[in-house]
């Protein structure tokens, strides 16, 4: 079969790739909300993705989720709501600034046990690690997960990590929870934040005796790093 695929096509081929789970109303938001007819259009163009066997779905949510062909969860699997919450962080970091480097279940280790991140990304120009907790875990297994964060931290592996500046010093990424519980954890030398979404993190920041106090306090971490969200 021959067929041509736009540029637009293609994009949306990739991205459902990148974060493996998309729902047809994030796909208007991100490809379509600029036509006259976003919903229908969007229709359209995913009923024909799936017709030339580029894109899988799912129907066992409303509205429809998209997967990757290769996709290897089940179409009924709960994995699919994760994958969801990642990319509605994703797209909450798009109404203030387009996130770069995005990296989807990021394993910086490379090896088994080591931190696994939901989400790697640099943000208004700085780089965060997203933890994304949609379920309520013990304070203990919270810390035991800071705890990999400050193993990798004393490794140095980060410094050679792709996405680090050249020509400049490393900078070792700051921890985001998005939860809607705070943990009592702590880590004397990460920053660690807690927040129920991203929109809770930009008025945080954006706050000017707030924003301050994060640039003193990242001027006195062992880890040099800096937030500024402005």
């Amino acid at each position: 079969m021959s067929f041509r695929l736009s540029q637009r096509d293609k994009d949306i081929i990739g991205f459902i790739n990148q974060f493996r789970a998309v729902d047809r109303d994030s796909l208007v938001e991100l490809f379509f909300k600029q036509l006259k007819s976003p919903v229908n259009a969007c229709n359209s163009v995913m009923i024909r993705l799936y017709r030339l066997g580029l894109i899988e779905r799912t129907q066992q949510y409303s509205p429809t989720v998209y997967l990757p062909v290769d996709a290897k969860i089940k179409k009924n699997s709960q994995k699919i709501l994760h994958f969801l919450s990642i990319l509605d962080v994703y797209k909450q970091m798009c109404v203030y600034s387009m996130p770069r480097n995005v990296i989807v279940e990021d394993k910086p280790t490379g090896r088994k046990g080591g931190i696994e991140p939901d989400l790697f990304c640099i943000f208004k120009g700085s780089p965060f690690w997203i933890e994304i907790q949609r379920n309520h875990y013990s304070e203990q297994k919270m810390q035991a997960k800071v705890n990999l964060y400050e193993e990798f931290f004393f490794s140095d592996e980060w410094k050679t990590l792709h996405w680090q500046p050249e020509n400049r010093a490393a900078i070792f990424p700051s921890v985001i929870m998005v939860t809607p519980i705070r943990y009592a954890v702590s880590s004397d030398h990460l920053r660690i934040i807690q927040v129920a979404s991203i929109h809770e993190l930009m008025k945080k920041y954006k706050s000017p005796n707030k924003q301050h106090d994060a640039k003193t306090k990242s001027n006195t971490s062992s880890s040099g790093i800096t937030i500024n969200l402005t």
